[in-house]
């Protein structure tokens, strides 16, 4: 029986660091054409059981779909992971082949998940929405230093903020343009925007960032997001359950829809104000709207279920 191997790739802007368990094999490799094309011949030799990389600000897509296209297993994960399971394991130390050798052994004993890359036009949108959200952020930074700023300087920013509004304003408008070309964006971004508390940003984010939207269950959607209560309990004591990681763009949005469907949508209104009533800190109660959002809109793409008021609860 042939020996299953698994990869780690440290990738950077010039490098593609790789560590192959349990062989101890290493190599270095350029991160263009030339070092993708060697990459992909020497472990389509190797046939590994997976290949992990970092999801590093988009560093990483041209080698995740350079190994997809080859039948070659390969998961992007979350940083925080590789961290985490690097604290657990005392490792301090931080070189490229030595991030290649402890991604490799994460493969080898976390075994997570493989999937797809985004297409060509997912990416597109992705990088339409994260950039609006860029310009939105540096427009709220204006908008603050205008505050504090004297006369001289006062002119200068309101003429940069003007040009970042009329900038954020064209990019929502590429934005919608490139839902609509879409029959399946489009449908998705209809079901998003039925339901009280979701506006066309969000419906743009989750298209974007939540493309497995409507394929999870309930409990894979909340992990997914970062919306699923984490328990902190240990022997007779039981903290606070807190959410954390997941997908924190999105997860950010949904606070704020969540915010707004705690007083306009009339099932989680209520939903809302049952929890409060029953003793629990407005805060908690925010959180498991989230959550009921996220899983409700799930069951209704999967469902291609528009919300009907009073809508029934699908997240069940």
């Amino acid at each position: 029986m042939a020996q299953e191997m698994y990869v780690g790739i440290d990738v950077s802007k010039a490098e593609l660091v790789v560590a192959v368990r349990p062989s101890g094999e290493r190599m270095t490799l350029s991160n263009d054409r030339t070092g993708i094309k060697r990459l992909v011949a020497r472990l389509s030799e190797l046939k590994p059981q997976l290949v992990v990389v970092e999801a590093t600000g988009g560093l990483q897509r041209q080698v995740v779909a350079g190994l997809w296209l080859a039948g070659i297993a390969v998961a992007a994960v979350n940083p925080s992971w590789v961290r985490n399971f690097a604290r657990g394991r005392g490792v301090r130390a931080k070189t490229d082949r030595k991030d290649a050798e402890l991604l490799a052994l994460f493969a080898e004993r976390e075994r997570p998940e493989a999937r797809p890359p985004a297409d060509a036009e997912t990416q597109a949108l992705q990088e339409l929405v994260m950039r609006r959200e860029q310009l939105v952020e540096m427009s709220v930074a204006e908008k603050q230093r205008l505050h504090r700023a004297s006369g001289t300087m006062r002119k200068e920013l309101r003429h940069h903020i003007a040009y970042l509004e009329g900038r954020i304003k064209e990019i929502e408008e590429d934005i919608d343009k490139t839902v609509r070309r879409s029959d399946a964006w489009r449908r998705k971004s209809e079901i998003v925007r039925s339901m009280p508390g979701f506006g066309q940003h969000f419906s743009a984010m989750v298209l974007a960032k939540v493309p497995e939207l409507g394929t999870l269950n309930r409990k894979q959607i909340g992990a997914l997001i970062g919306v699923a209560p984490m328990p902190d309990d240990s022997g007779s004591r039981h903290g606070r359950r807190a959410i954390a990681g997941g997908r924190f763009e999105v997860r950010n949005k949904l606070y704020m829809c969540a915010m707004v469907a705690a007083r306009s949508n009339p099932v989680l209104k209520q939903f809302y104000e049952r929890l409060v009533a029953r003793g629990k800190p407005k805060k908690l109660a925010l959180a498991a709207v989230m959550r009921k959002l996220i899983v409700t809109l799930n069951a209704m793409i999967k469902t291609n279920s528009l919300w009907r008021p009073p809508c029934p609860d699908l997240s069940v």
